[in-house]
């Protein structure tokens, strides 16, 4: 069963979004090493209910949240979610040392993401 593992907010000014979401909630960002300008979102004590999330600017100048739904096997998913009417918007990717992520369309239209966890993933 896949879990929403995190959401990230896509935005055409992160600067304002990390002042904005500093501000209002007291969320922390880190920014995840590497050329893309990517931040983890912090959004409280780990101890707690609740999901951290990812900020970037947005490639299309839209703004949007996404969910990522962690998978045991992101090759298994990925063929479970186009054989039921999903269509690939970013293809397996890896994040070296971290895992691999894809993101989709639904057969409704809604964007999401899947992430596998693999520390090997180069």
């Amino acid at each position: 069963m896949g879990k929403i593992l995190r959401f990230e907010l896509q935005v055409p000014n992160i600067e304002q979004a990390i002042d904005f979401y500093t501000n209002s909630f007291g969320w922390k960002f880190e920014k995840m090493p590497g050329q893309q300008e990517y931040y983890f979102i912090i959004t409280g004590d780990s101890n707690k209910k609740g999901i951290d999330g990812g900020l970037m600017a947005s490639p299309d100048g839209q703004t949007r949240t996404t969910n990522s739904i962690e998978v045991e096997s992101i090759d298994e998913s990925i063929e479970n979610v186009i054989q039921h009417g999903g269509k690939i918007v970013v293809p397996k990717t890896a994040i070296p040392s971290m895992g691999y992520f894809a993101y989709f369309i639904d057969n409704q239209g809604l964007l999401f993401g899947l992430s596998q966890e693999d520390f090997n993933a180069k």
